[in-house]
């Protein structure tokens, strides 16, 4: 089985903004009314993954994360440690919506996993 990029994230100082200028530059509708202020990311488009913008917290850094679609994510965070990577988020289960993880790679990039039919 295949480990599809099923979704992405931009981290922004400033998510209503960031949420603004994404949605007057591709067209994209962005719905962030939810207690976190997460904008999910409608692209309109049959093609590509869906997303989402947030604004980061003060020790957070703007950033883009793409999250990669796996079975079971507790199985690769600890082969992803074993390869020299991090886990810097556990598996968290957001009820109704997703199971995640986010995990740095030996070179210092950011990549998120979903569990498989949750995204």
């Amino acid at each position: 089985m295949a480990d599809p990029v099923v979704h992405f994230e931009i981290a922004s100082k400033d998510g209503k903004a960031s949420q603004e200028f994404y949605s007057k530059l591709f067209g994209w509708k962005i719905n962030a009314d939810n207690p976190m202020n997460y904008g999910v990311v409608e692209t309109g488009s049959d093609q590509g993954i869906g997303g989402g913008i947030f604004q980061t917290d003060e020790n957070m850094k703007p950033h883009v994360t793409v999250h990669v679609e796996v079975d079971d994510p507790d199985a690769y965070l600890k082969k992803i440690e074993k390869m020299g990577g991090t886990t810097i988020v556990p598996v968290t289960v957001v009820p109704g919506m997703v199971t995640f993880a986010l995990f740095v790679d030996p070179l210092g990039q950011t990549v998120g996993l979903v569990k498989a039919g949750q995204h």
